[in-house]
């Protein structure tokens, strides 16, 4: 027998939580990697190989993500996603049993598997429940809660790491709790096809009904190639933005003559407030225009650029930063809530797939763009002047390129189809 399934809050809160693993598997270990590197310090090349520790899982992200959409599309989100969940538990807490550093490594290449699975699945099955501003506000609310979650896991690996630098690996297993949530509050998706013919009814709120079998969706017919094409460049070029004061932002204070180390760490936080912080505001302007919103945007990441580039002390570097990271929490919610709304079901999870994909190689792209932009402008600080100029660059592309939601076009088709 089925049911009519409407997502509620639990069913939104389950789905967003996930969200906080890919930072965990960076921003957890960061404050013991020293800890790490004299453990592993009579291995050849241990100062290249232990670093990819916290750095394996989001190349694995860059990669896969498009492979996890597409299984996901194929097979059916929700028991996809709960597998996942398991895997990374696994994998997660592999190193507190292992001793070599290539099995380690090893391991962490599963958590970039199961991570590239739960990102792509989580956001999918957002936008296969709801609809309108209700997906818009659970989709930006992923951005704010990466960014609350990296505060807290920095702090909680530090914390941890007093007893040896295995015990955070521990927190893997929180991926359990994301488990039962999943499992309780979740169904797997079905379009709105399947659900008016199985209820006689036309699409509500929700995502149709609970149960049934898997799609098997591996066609590419009506994918909007064209405009998902647009969204992934400027995705890749906005997530360069997105992670150079996540960064960097230490460094310039460091540059600017700030020594303490647990100074510069708070300070850096206070700075990335600005992303939660840009992510409510677009829940409240999330409706407008892309144009109008990527114009802000952009415009709002060369001021943060350009203040950080001729800050003379921390205070107004600082503010320079928080103007960027509102602007950085503004874009994101924008370029995913877009693509989103261009795909269908049946597609779905592939766009969302390829559009974390993007994301990630953005992410991989930013220290390497901030470092040969230092070299050429002989300096950090400079250098952020030439990242201003490119954010104007982008938003010469916002008022050059035709944009638009496909939200209406989508669900047009999905009505006539």
């Amino acid at each position: 027998m089925t049911r009519t399934a409407e997502p509620g809050f639990m069913t939104g809160f389950s789905l967003l939580l996930p969200i906080t693993l890919s930072t965990m598997a960076i921003v957890l270990l960061a404050p013991i990697l020293p800890q790490m590197l004299a453990e592993f310090s009579a291995v050849g090349g241990y100062e290249y190989w232990v670093p990819m520790i916290l750095t394996i899982p989001a190349l694995c992200i860059a990669f896969l993500s498009p492979l996890a959409g597409m299984l996901g599309d194929y097979f059916g989100r929700r028991r996809l996603l709960l597998f996942s969940f398991l895997l990374y538990v696994a994998v997660g807490i592999a190193p507190l049993f292992l001793k070599s550093l290539p099995a380690i490594l090893l391991s962490r290449v599963g958590v970039g598997i199961a991570e590239a699975l739960i990102m792509v699945l989580s956001t999918t099955m957002i936008g296969d429940y709801y609809r309108g501003a209700a997906r818009d506000k659970w989709l930006a609310a992923q951005t704010a809660f990466a960014s609350i979650s990296a505060l807290i896991f920095f702090n909680l690996g530090g914390q941890l790491g007093v007893f040896g630098w295995r015990a955070p690996f521990w927190v893997y297993s929180s991926a359990l709790l994301m488990f039962a949530l999943v499992l309780a509050f979740t169904w797997e998706p079905k379009n709105d096809e399947q659900a008016r013919a199985e209820t006689g009814k036309g699409a509500g709120k929700g995502a149709g009904q609970a149960g049934g079998p898997a799609p098997h969706n591996s066609s590419w017919a009506g994918f909007p190639w064209a405009a998902m094409l647009s969204i992934l460049g400027i995705t890749i070029y906005g997530s360069v933005f997105f992670y150079t004061v996540q960064i960097q932002a230490s460094s310039g204070l460091h540059a600017l003559g700030l020594t303490d180390p647990a100074r510069i760490g708070f300070l850096t936080s206070v700075a990335s407030v600005g992303v939660p912080l840009g992510t409510f505001l677009y829940s409240r302007i999330g409706r407008w225009p892309v144009r109008r919103l990527l114009l802000i945007e952009f415009a709002m990441l060369a001021v943060g650029f350009i203040v950080m580039s001729r800050a003379h002390g921390p205070t107004t570097f600082l503010t320079g930063c928080f103007i960027n990271q509102i602007g950085a929490g503004l874009l994101l919610p924008t370029l995913l809530v877009w693509a989103m709304s261009l795909l269908s079901f049946e597609i779905r999870g592939r766009g969302a797939g390829l559009w974390q994909s993007a994301f990630a190689f953005g992410q991989f792209l930013s220290p390497v763009v901030v470092t040969f932009l230092a070299q050429q402008a002989g300096g950090l600080l400079p250098a952020f002047g030439l990242l201003a100029m490119g954010a104007v660059i982008g938003v010469v592309i916002v008022v050059v390129v035709p944009f638009r939601r496909g939200e209406q076009a989508v669900e047009g088709a999905m009505a006539h189809g």
